[in-house]
């Protein structure tokens, strides 16, 4: 009986099975990259509960981020400020805007306001505000400036990348601790040396071993 396929159909598995994995690693690393927070949680900017405008408290207003955020100094989380902080100003001013309702709502009945966390890190990864901050890492770095933003976005991935090239290369984000809250720093001449220097006084050595951030 003559033959129906000639030799080389017994090569058609081996190229059936290369396509099938080029196929397969190509989905992957599609997902893989494009599901990555720098595609997902990049530009991620949630309604709030209260139209509040960084723009205009952090930037017209030139608001220190500390006068909300108080425990950003001395703790791991940086707080959300309690509804008292807003009504120290807003019990004389804004007292007719339509906007500061739920806030005033929460006043009177002791109630938490409701706001959506922008800058959310999964359960698995630890970050220290205050291990950055007392060293001279500006807010900015993380959450870009806010004081430009009416609404806040996240404006980096937060990925395990991001904050390792961080890490690896402290120097380029360390400052003054009296321009830790300020917005568009820039960096001086003497950049380098400056931070060079603080690195050496404060012992700067950023973890980059799982256990840094995987505890």
């Amino acid at each position: 009986m003559s033959q129906i396929f000639n030799k080389s159909a017994n090569l058609w598995p081996v190229y059936l099975a290369v396509i099938v994995i080029f196929l397969s690693s190509g989905l992957v690393g599609f997902f893989w990259y494009y599901g990555s927070p720098e595609y997902t949680d990049v530009g991620y900017r949630p309604k709030q509960p209260v139209d509040y405008s960084h723009k205009l408290h952090a930037g017209d207003l030139g608001m220190d981020c500390r006068y909300c955020h108080t425990a950003v100094e001395v703790s791991a989380k940086a707080n959300v400020p309690p509804t008292e902080t807003c009504m120290n100003c807003h019990s004389l001013i804004g007292t007719d805007n339509a906007k500061l309702d739920p806030v005033r709502e929460s006043w009177v009945t002791g109630k938490s306001i409701e706001w959506v966390r922008v800058h959310d890190l999964p359960d698995y990864a630890f970050f220290n505000h205050s291990a950055h901050v007392n060293v001279g890492i500006g807010c900015e770095s993380c959450h870009g400036n806010v004081a430009a933003m009416d609404k806040v976005e996240q404006k980096v991935s937060l990925s395990m990348s991001w904050c390792l090239t961080c890490h690896r290369t402290p120097e380029n984000h360390i400052r003054p601790l009296d321009q830790v809250t300020k917005m568009n720093w820039t960096m001086p001449d003497n950049q380098a040396e400056f931070a060079q220097q603080v690195i050496k006084e404060k012992n700067i050595t950023p973890p980059i071993d799982c256990s840094g951030c995987h505890r």
